[in-house]
C-alpha cells in the first residue's frame, strides 16, 4: 500500500505533500518518542498525537516514511517545513489513535494478501 492510498482509505488529509508515494508494510503508534526510535519499524508509518518538529526529527532517525497525526491536531508550520526537507510525508486524521491502528492494520493485511 502506498501513502496516498493509506491516506485516501483513511479519510486523512495530505498536509505535506513533497514526498515519494512509496509503499510501506507497517506502522508503530507510540507518542513517546524515545519508544518510536527504538522500535519502529524503517519505511513504515508513525500513527500519534505528537505534531511538532521534533517527530519529524524521530521519523528521519527511525526511517520513517509517513507520520499520521491523530484527533485533528493542530500541525505547525515548523514540522511540515522538517518534513518537506526530510522528505517525510504528513497527514492528519480526525480519529484517534486506537481507530486509525485498526483500520491500518487491517488495510496493510488485506493488500498482503
Amino acid at each position: 500500500m502506498t501513502i496516498r492510498e493509506a491516506s485516501a482509505a483513511l479519510g486523512a488529509e495530505i498536509l505535506q505533500n513533497g514526498f515519494e508515494d512509496a509503499e510501506f508494510h507497517g506502522a508503530y503508534t507510540s507518542d513517546l518518542l524515545s519508544d518510536v526510535m527504538a522500535n519502529a519499524r524503517e519505511g513504515g508509518a508513525l500513527i500519534t498525537i505528537q505534531a511538532h518538529k521534533n517527530t519529524v526529527a524521530v521519523a528521519s532517525l527511525a526511517g520513517i516514511s509517513v507520520i499520521i497525526i491523530c484527533n485533528s491536531r493542530p500541525v505547525p508550520g515548523d514540522m511540515i517545513e522538517a518534513a518537506k526537507n526530510e522528505g517525510i510525508a504528513v497527514i492528519r486524521t480526525k480519529e484517534n489513535q486506537f481507530t486509525v491502528s485498526g483500520k491500518l492494520y487491517r488495510l496493510l493485511i488485506a493488500c498482503e494478501n
